[in-house]
């Protein structure tokens, strides 16, 4: 990380926030947590916030770690990743879907991600997080696919997950934070 770790020796920070944080995680800090608890303000609307994206969504897990596996590969974010692609398969991917989705992206991230693996809602929402990563702009013929498939709570509900990891991926990226060891 190009910032040394928070410590409370290093910033004094509520231990009300410190617990919520160490709560969510399941007992200790991830490295991103090492990073945000250098501003109090941050860390504490993060870990509200990316706790109702990642676990109050009724919104299908799956397709949703789907788009931000997406996000992860194309912006390089190896520690979205890494945490990212293992809850997938939890939520019912599989690897060869994984696989299936990295030959894609290094190929034609543009284009439609045709593979007997992946099924055409999946190859929807990869296309929506790919235009919203790279360009932005989501096409009229992709948001039209996604209404195809999902009502307006789930295309909100999708498209907060994707923009949310995109700036988890951005703040990752610029601070070099990596994977646990």
């Amino acid at each position: 990380m190009r910032l040394p770790d928070w410590t409370p020796e290093r910033k004094a920070q509520p231990q009300d926030l410190v617990d919520a944080i160490l709560a969510r995680r399941g007992g200790s800090l991830l490295n991103l947590d090492r990073a945000l608890l250098w501003s109090e303000p941050l860390a504490r609307g993060w870990n509200v916030y990316l706790k109702a994206v990642r676990t109050e969504l009724p919104t299908s897990r799956k397709l949703r770690e789907l788009g931000i596996c997406t996000v992860a590969l194309l912006t390089g974010a190896h520690y979205e990743y890494h945490h990212h692609a293992p809850d997938f398969i939890a939520a019912g991917g599989t690897q060869a879907q994984l696989d299936a989705l990295q030959a894609f992206l290094k190929t034609n991230p543009r284009g439609l991600p045709e593979s007997p693996l992946l099924s055409a809602v999946d190859q929807v929402v990869i296309r929506y997080a790919a235009q919203m990563t790279l360009d932005v702009q989501v096409s009229d013929e992709v948001f039209a696919a996604m209404r195809t498939h999902f009502d307006e709570t789930q295309i909100v509900e999708l498209t907060s997950a994707i923009a949310t990891y995109n700036m988890v991926a951005r703040f990752l990226v610029a601070l070099g934070i990596t994977p646990e060891k």
